[in-house]
């Protein structure tokens, strides 16, 4: 496939595949059609034998190529499921272009300091498993590492005391930059304001912008309240203090939480729950 590749991103190349794909034809026949020198011509044409695309044989003094479709047929539907992947619904590409659009509306709306202020958001989960072990899922660093991010990206550096006036800190990285090599996609910091074990916590969280200054605060309510079945976990979101520079921020909220939040739901889901797990530590840690 590389190969043929190769042979066919050169525009002179390609304009001969298409007229061999009318009929096949001599050497010297597609050097005129072609407006090129056959010397030329003869040397692209052995470029594309040699990736397979053209076969050729010798009539009289003539040399005749004709098109082999095959390996066309091979690439186009090689490109035909790259796009079926790409544009499947629900998939990477359907959100990316969703946050795109957020992107804009909000570019356009932040016109002034404070142009979120008040802004909200609220999620909910039902999730598997007794408070406390959810509990530990939102409060344990080595825990929160494994969810506390969209899809595309990973924590780098986590902190999360969670205690009253506890630090918290969260830096992420692109999902595949796994040696670190590429610029932090994000980093923010915060303190913790309120714990209740395995019922509620609630803490304030600073997206920093480039220059290091905040971007905006996020106050995170969380609440849990057992269920027959698990836990529900309801979430609020509300920003204050938003700077003209939090328009990328706050369009990637609903987003990038959401997912986030789907990703602590199979975390819990994927975990033993036989047997009694109410006597779950459910005390602040950090």
């Amino acid at each position: 496939m590389d190969a043929l590749l190769t042979a066919l991103a050169d525009p002179a190349r390609w304009r001969l595949v298409g007229l061999l794909a009318e009929r096949p034809r001599s050497v010297g026949v597609l050097a005129q059609l072609a407006e090129a020198r056959q010397p030329q011509t003869t040397k692209h044409l052995q470029t594309l034998e040699r990736a397979g695309v053209v076969t050729s044989q010798r009539t009289g003094q003539r040399r005749i190529y004709a098109l082999r479709p095959g390996p066309l047929r091979d690439l186009a539907a090689a490109l035909g499921t790259l796009a079926d992947i790409a544009e499947q619904a629900g998939g990477p590409r359907a959100t990316y272009d969703r946050y795109g659009l957020s992107v804009r509306a909000e570019r356009l709306a932040a016109d002034d300091s404070g142009w979120a202020d008040g802004r909200s958001f609220r999620f909910r989960r039902s999730l598997k498993g007794h408070p406390g072990l959810a509990w530990r899922h939102v409060t344990d660093a080595s825990l929160l590492a494994r969810w506390w991010t969209p899809d595309d990206l990973r924590v780098s550096e986590i902190i999360f005391e969670a205690r009253p006036g506890g630090r918290v800190v969260q830096e992420y990285r692109d999902a595949e930059d796994t040696d670190g090599s590429d610029v932090i996609a994000g980093r923010a910091e915060g303190v913790v304001d309120d714990v209740r074990p395995g019922e509620r916590l609630a803490y304030r969280l600073s997206p920093l912008l480039p220059d290091g200054s905040l971007a905006f605060t996020a106050h995170v309510e969380m609440d849990l309240r057992p269920t027959d079945g698990g836990t529900d976990l309801d979430v609020h979101w509300r920003i204050t203090d938003s700077t003209v520079g939090s328009a990328d921020f706050v369009a990637g909220i609903e987003i990038g939480f959401g997912q986030s939040l789907d990703k602590l739901a199979a975390n819990l889901a994927a975990e033993p729950h036989d047997g009694d797990i109410s006597d779950i530590d459910t005390r602040s840690t950090g």
